[in-house]
């Protein structure tokens, strides 16, 4: 009766002390929205940097898990972001696993690749391997209302794709060749990081998505499952699971940031609704 009291106490302490194990854990990221540079409600580098550093070094985790909802965004974020992953999982030696909610698409999948396996719900959508740039041209508009556009650059290209004048070959020329180079760094990275898995006969980077059933017979992700059975199975139902994300203050919700937050909300929205969600 006493000894077994005493691995009771014990259980319990080990609860509390950081530096002994208590069973197997699984650190879980959210990342949920658009990935930019800018907007406190974006995901980039510097917000989830921490949060991922912080994932991947408390308690020695068994595995990091990746909750994905993406409709994507910025490369160099998203590439930023996918680097710190790998590199901490190969420092400490923990395999990274992705699950995938509505959407993984873009700057989205980008993320997703950075794991070591990918899951999804059947509905979820995956992929869009692809770049795209948006703007607006209101040259005729500011004509029509008597506005007088004056622009003076040290530089022939400094004033490229300038809204507020006719659209110049060349510009779209110089676009492209961007858009292009930044799609192949996207395709670079999505062979290697699923080398021996996708279909080499498959054209997988025209930017098409697909839902999750057909991702996995063309290799752009694993299986089809949901994160608290998968983990269950993998280390027993004893699992603990620790989450992280980012963290927004109260005083964020006022003010300027409100209104920032509002805009990055519409451009949020704008881009699952590409998706139709």
């Amino acid at each position: 009766m006493f000894a077994l009291r005493r691995r009771s106490t014990w259980e319990d302490m080990k609860q509390w002390l950081p530096f002994i194990k208590s069973g197997p854990t699984v650190a879980v990221i959210r990342m949920s929205g658009t990935i930019g540079a800018q907007g406190r409600a974006a995901l980039n580098d510097a917000s989830l940097g921490p949060v991922i550093e912080k994932a991947f070094s408390k308690g020695k985790p068994d595995a990091v898990v990746l909750e994905i909802n993406s409709p994507g965004g910025s490369p160099v974020q998203s590439s930023l972001i996918g680097a710190r992953i790998r590199r901490l999982a190969e420092e400490k030696d923990i395999p990274v696993i992705a699950f995938v909610e509505d959407v993984a698409a873009s700057g989205g999948y980008w993320l997703a690749a950075a794991a070591d396996e990918i899951y999804a719900d059947p509905s979820s959508i995956v992929g869009s391997i692809g770049v795209i740039a948006a703007s607006f041209g209101v040259h005729e508009f500011i004509k029509e209302h008597g506005v007088e556009r004056r622009v003076h650059t040290a530089g022939k290209s400094k004033s490229m794709l300038d809204p507020f004048r006719p659209e110049q070959p060349e510009d779209v020329a110089r676009l492209k060749t961007l858009l292009e180079d930044i799609h192949a760094n996207f395709i670079d990275h999505v062979k290697a990081r699923r080398a021996g898995k996708i279909d080499p006969e498959a054209d997988l980077f025209t930017g098409e998505i697909w839902l999750a059933r057909r991702a996995v017979e063309l290799g752009l992700i694993d299986g089809v499952g949901h994160l608290r059975p998968m983990m269950k199975d993998r280390f027993g139902d004893k699992v603990k699971f620790r989450r992280f994300g980012v963290r927004r203050g109260m005083l964020s919700r006022f003010g300027v940031q409100m209104v920032q937050d509002a805009a990055h909300g519409i451009e949020e929205w704008a881009a699952f609704a590409r998706f139709g969600l």
